[in-house]
């Protein structure tokens, strides 16, 4: 005991808690509890409202964070519901494509009733080249074989240079290789329509052997003559783009832009017979 009452901290407390017990009993017998009262209530005034604002910031900061967990929940919820509707709308845009590309070919079935069609897909495009060679997805198991016309409702695409078992590859018009009898449907003049290197990377080719005199004009639609070529007659090719006249060769050279969209094409259609004119 002796040692307990020498530790001064214990003899301070036991003071402190003597006095909270005795003061308020001595005041209340002398009739002072209400001043009492005042005293305890202004000491702990400052002591409750900073245990009021503590109490309200911690509420304040759970309820923050379980703002915040409910917000990010909610947040993902609508960042899923969006990828879904653009799915949705993805999936929608490819049927009206698919449409629209089905109505075209009906018309051009309808318009040619003489050809056998082979729907295709394009799967690649060889690198090294601008737009100039497709692979296609079918092949001599769908009777795909060389040298078939490729084309899409707008006009001629190219032709099959290569074909395997499911596969086959297209050289564009546009091609360096490639050649087509062509004649300009406003006057009838007989050309070859020739792809040329280094108008490929503009998207365009040429169509040569013209009469000095030709009055080919910007403009002028460039159509299939079937004449000395793989390609049935009257088939669109493209657009005049360019005239140009060399004086000392007194040639005409007109440049050609194809009427079929060879960058964005996705599918199209080779001709697996058709009646032709050749020479």
């Amino acid at each position: 005991m002796k040692k307990l009452l020498a530790n001064k901290f214990f003899v301070v407390m036991l003071c402190i808690a003597l006095m909270l017990v005795i003061v308020p009993s001595v005041l209340a017998i002398m009739g002072l509890s209400d001043y009492m009262r005042g005293i305890v209530v202004t000491v702990l005034s400052p002591l409750e409202r900073a245990m009021t604002a503590a109490t309200d910031a911690i509420d304040g900061f759970t309820d923050y964070f379980t703002e915040f967990d409910r917000l990010k929940a909610e947040n993902e919820e609508l960042k899923q519901k969006l990828a879904e509707l653009e799915d949705k709308n993805y999936e929608i845009e490819e049927i009206e494509r698919m449409n629209e590309w089905l109505y075209s070919y009906f018309d051009l079935a309808r318009e040619h009733p003489e050809y056998d069609f082979a729907v295709a897909n394009i799967v690649g495009r060889e690198v090294g080249n601008y737009m100039t060679v497709f692979t296609l997805d079918v092949g001599t198991d769908s009777g795909v074989t060389k040298d078939m016309p490729v084309v899409t409702a707008d006009g001629i695409v190219g032709y099959v240079n290569e074909a395997g078992t499911n596969w086959c590859k297209v050289l564009t018009v546009i091609e360096s290789a490639s050649a087509v009898g062509a004649y300009i449907q406003r006057t009838g003049e007989v050309g070859l329509l020739e792809g040329d290197y280094d108008m490929r990377l503009d998207g365009l080719c040429r169509l040569t052997y013209l009469a000095t005199d030709s009055n080919v004009e910007v403009g002028d639609r460039v159509l299939s003559s079937g004449l000395g070529s793989i390609y049935p007659r009257d088939l669109v090719i493209g657009i005049v783009e360019r005239v140009e006249t060399d004086e000392y060769s007194r040639t005409v050279t007109a440049y050609v832009r194809p009427a079929a969209d060879l960058e964005e094409l996705s599918r199209v259609m080779v001709i697996k017979s058709y009646e032709t004119v050749r020479d």
